[in-house]
C-alpha cells in the first residue's frame, strides 16, 4: 500500500507535466503551419543541393 501512496502522486505529476509541455508548445506556435511544413519537402530548392 505504501507504493501506491508514492506512485499515484508521481503519475499525476508526470501527467500534469505532459499537459503543461503540450500547452507550452501550443502557446509557442509549434503547430502553426503544418501544411507548409509538409509541402516544403516537395520543393526542389537548388540551395539545398550539395556543392559539386
Amino acid at each position: 500500500m505504501n507504493i501506491v501512496m508514492f506512485l499515484a502522486p508521481l503519475s499525476l505529476g508526470l501527467g500534469l507535466l505532459a499537459v503543461g509541455a503540450f500547452w507550452w508548445s501550443l502557446r509557442a506556435g509549434q503547430y502553426e503551419d503544418p501544411a507548409g511544413d509538409a509541402a516544403r519537402i516537395l520543393v526542389d530548392d537548388p540551395e539545398d543541393r550539395p556543392a559539386d
